[in-house]
């Protein structure tokens, strides 16, 4: 996961929404907007919209669809993944396969809900992001957040107004009535799975009058979430958008994009039809679409960071990081939904060697040194993980290892020099290097270099783009 540098598989086709999507109509004719209007504001439509109905699939599936396959929990209860991914996980492209998952999805409309966390090891590094619906990282619990000690945390949501009870730590204040918590906990190997279990079974999720010992006020109205699959939000990307934003209230920043969007008919509650508009109105409201699809395709091509032959991003962060900039915001979800802020992880892309040629198996051997003493400079710690460059999923190899992290340092050979070398190939590099070998596959790469709580000093990657630090180039093997 971004939900680490993920999406839900079948919900990035929502980056390439095709034609026909369900609009609301507006409430009389004469109202539309001439087409010009309508088309841009479709564009910009599909751009603000992209993250909030994306998020929604993802809520439906894990919280709300018993059966949908990929169900974790219902709201307001927490799912513990005592394990890490690997090739036979292929709902979530691009997974983290460093730190074992725990998520809890937050219905926050009739009482806060308290996140409890145990007393952590010092090196060993955790972090609890919240997100809300409109996929903004509104607050950390953690290693770098909070610390390591155990501690007591109240999630609010956007109209509470109460006070802060004893025993709570901090109090985090999400922009909408969902909200997620995603919890990252490290592994420091195979046999350290019992340990991360252990850390899991401290992670607590409380309504907060089960916190206090009082009776629960009235239950909120039941709601009947409209189903997900991947057709339906391909065909009903408005209506999906229409449901989600009555859990949304609108902030300053998007009051000119809610009222242009309802000028099309788009908003909290509505319902009318794409099918009932006039067939002029059809076209300018999917040659709006597609233009936002280009755009940001356009976008995530120009605005990353490159550097010797790797992508860096710095898509991800609060309101007031992206502040109205709604291609911004769906770039990060589009690249990797629930990304999290720079200070607490970096994501470095990889799919093309330093001399620019795409990365391939089947045609070449790679190797990645880092100098001596130049290791990714972070304060937890750093992965080099590699997928399927066509499928952007692990990929099954003979020695079940999808990623070298900076645990295993200690035990990969050094270069006289005392540099380290990664062999990036398909087939072994024989026994005298496999330690450091990371297994490709026979064919196009990606990679992606993780660095959890960057360093701040110098070397840092921070600022993005900036930072006096820089990933070393893959170059081709000799």
């Amino acid at each position: 996961m971004r939900l680490d540098v993920g999406l839900m598989r079948g919900y990035a086709m929502l980056a390439a929404a095709a034609v026909f999507m369900t609009v609301s109509a507006p409430a009389k004719a004469q109202d539309w907007p001439d087409s010009d209007e309508a088309r841009a504001i479709a564009e910009e439509g599909y751009l603000y919209g992209l993250p909030i109905v994306m998020n929604y699939a993802i809520m439906y599936d894990y919280a709300v669809d018993r059966n949908s396959g990929q169900f974790k929990a219902p709201f307001n209860e927490i799912n513990n993944e005592a394990r890490v991914y690997t090739y036979k996980d292929t709902t979530i492209v691009s997974p983290n396969s460093d730190t074992p998952y725990s998520v809890a999805w937050l219905d926050l409309r009739a009482e806060p809900i308290v996140l409890s966390v145990p007393a952590v090891e010092t090196d060993r590094y955790y972090s609890v992001q919240l997100i809300d619906g409109n996929t903004y990282n509104y607050g950390y619990i953690g290693s770098r957040a909070t610390g390591n000690d155990a501690g007591d945390y109240m999630v609010v949501g956007p109209a509470w107004k109460g006070e802060t009870p004893d025993g709570i730590k901090k109090v985090f204040q999400s922009g909408t009535q969902f909200s997620l918590a995603i919890y990252r906990t490290q592994l420091f190997g195979p046999d350290d799975m019992p340990n991360v279990e252990k850390v899991q079974a401290g992670y607590k999720v409380s309504t907060l009058s089960e916190y206090q010992g009082k009776p629960a006020p009235a239950a909120a109205p039941a709601i009947d979430f409209p189903k997900v699959d991947k057709d339906l939000i391909q065909t009903n990307f408005f209506a999906y958008l229409d449901f989600a934003l009555q859990f949304a209230p609108a902030t300053p920043v998007e009051a000119d994009m809610r009222a242009r969007l309802a000028r099309i008919g788009v908003g909290p509650g509505k319902s009318f039809e794409f099918k009932d508009l006039p067939t002029g109105h059809k076209a300018e409201i999917a040659e709006g679409m597609r233009d936002g699809e280009a755009k940001l395709k356009e976008y995530l091509g120009e605005k990353l960071f490159k550097a010797n032959g790797w992508s860096v991003s710095d898509l991800w962060g609060d309101a007031s990081f992206v502040g109205g900039d709604w291609i911004k915001r769906a770039a990060g979800a589009s690249a990797g939904i629930y990304g999290n802020d720079a200070a607490e992880a970096v994501y470095i892309l990889g799919r093309n060697a330093a001399n620019g040629d795409e990365l391939d198996g089947s045609k070449q051997n790679y190797t990645l040194t880092f100098a001596a003493g130049a290791l990714p400079p972070v304060n937890s710690f750093w992965s080099v993980t590699m997928y399927d460059g066509k499928t952007q999923l692990l990929i099954k190899n003979p020695i079940d290892r999808y990623l070298i992290n900076s645990p295993m340092v200690p035990s990969l050979k050094k270069n006289a020099d005392g540099s380290v070398t990664l062999y990036i190939q398909k087939d072994t590099p024989g026994s005298e290097n496999e330690s450091n070998w990371l297994p490709a596959p026979d064919g196009p790469i990606y990679l992606a270099l993780r660095m959890y709580w960057p360093k701040t000093g110098d070397p840092s990657v921070l600022p993005v783009g900036k930072g006096t630090w820089q990933p070393p180039g893959v170059e081709v093997a000799k």
